[in-house]
């Protein structure tokens, strides 16, 4: 995980639509960034549907929210479209800003070690500095608790 008061990595992914996005397009405005494991996912359609459920309260509040995991545009197409989802997801099938943002890490799930993206979130603010980061966060509590601290 990246620390805190450090200045958050700029990246270029496309997003679900395939439109290439870059973090510093949302200088001026906060950006909650967070990453999942994979679309479609118990976890991580909960997450999702929470942050679309305050997405609103988090527009009101000047705040963009991104997310991102390794899956393809395509995958993230189905899952903004079966999910109603309104905020951008960013596609990062070469784990470059997974890894940059330091959540590729090893992982144990009944005893089994494996690689993969824990999930994390970061609140980054208007120029571009990380304010918080959270690791290992729940699913279902994260949107919530991110909007307590914006």
């Amino acid at each position: 995980m990246l620390e805190t008061g450090t200045k958050a990595p700029d990246f270029t992914l496309p997003d679900q639509n395939g439109d290439m996005r870059s973090l510093k397009d949302f200088r001026g405005q906060k950006v909650i960034l967070y990453f999942y494991p994979k679309d479609m996912t118990a976890g991580c359609t909960k997450q999702a549907q929470s942050f679309a459920a305050l997405n609103a309260e988090f527009q009101n509040r000047g705040v963009q929210v991104i997310g991102i995991s390794k899956d393809s545009v395509a995958s993230h197409k189905r899952f903004e479209q079966a999910h109603a989802l309104p905020f951008i997801l960013l596609s990062d099938p070469e784990k470059q800003v997974i890894q940059a943002y330091g959540v590729w890490q090893e992982k144990k799930n009944y005893g089994k070690v494996t690689m993969g993206v824990v999930r994390s979130t970061y609140l980054i603010d208007e120029n571009g500095v990380i304010l918080k980061a959270f690791e290992n966060v729940k699913a279902a509590d994260n949107p919530a608790c991110m909007l307590q601290e914006v």
